[in-house]
């Protein structure tokens, strides 16, 4: 089950948190790095809203992801459960997003101290998910990076159909089902934050929370 349950939870809440974070706090990607740095160049040229939160919002993801690295590390050299408290403090993150969004929103201006400490929250559930993911979940294809998961699910299907050598099919078909799982999940993520934002605004975020959650209770019961 956990195999099974958890890059599809991991997938979904990548895909969710991004998309609610973008639409409540005027265009920040809490896990989208690559996004950001897009975002940010264009408000700098329009004079939009954003660019403070989306200049500290990079250094803030980098440094949870070195805090999340660094503590894993000290956790498993003395034999603590690492991924566990991970996933556990990004579950945290995210329940105080939902808190400091639902309370402090809705952010006209994303840069106001309200905004900016509530888009912070969900960089760094988001950070620590990414770090776990490439620390603990390396067999898994990246759960919010979907431009490379793309690129290869597209490279799978052209060897697929003009057949592959028979000793790297299994492994190629294999592989493209993971990846094609992790871009639906993902997709299925979007269009559900998409939806409950426009119906409940911030309260959507209960969603992830719940979500993040039952990763940690799927791992917990490995």
């Amino acid at each position: 089950m956990r195999k099974l349950g958890i890059p599809a939870l991991l997938s979904f809440n990548g895909g969710f948190v991004d998309t609610a974070g973008f639409l409540g706090l005027q265009g920040l990607f809490t896990a989208h790095v690559t996004g950001n740095f897009v975002t940010l160049a264009a408000a700098l040229v329009l004079g939009t809203h954003g660019v403070i939160a989306k200049l500290l919002a990079l250094p803030e993801f980098a440094a949870i992801v070195a805090l999340s690295r660094l503590t894993g590390s000290a956790m498993r050299a003395r034999g603590w459960p690492a991924l566990r408290f991970l996933l556990v403090a990004k579950v945290c993150f995210l329940l105080a997003f939902f808190i400091l969004g639902t309370s402090l929103g809705p952010f006209p201006d994303s840069d106001a101290p309200a905004a900016l400490i509530t888009g912070f929250a969900g960089v760094g559930g988001m950070a620590i998910q990414n770090a776990v993911q490439r620390v603990h979940f390396t067999n898994i294809p990246p759960t919010t990076l979907m431009t490379g998961n793309t690129t290869q699910a597209v490279l799978d299907a052209v060897d697929l159909m003009v057949g592959a050598n028979p000793t790297d099919a299994a492994a190629i078909s294999s592989r493209f089902a993971r990846v094609a799982g992790g871009i639906a999940w993902f997709a299925s993520g979007c269009a559900a934050a998409a939806l409950l934002y426009y119906w409940a605004g911030f309260w959507c975020l209960a969603v992830p929370v719940a979500v993040g959650a039952a990763t940690a209770i799927l791992h917990h019961g490995d």
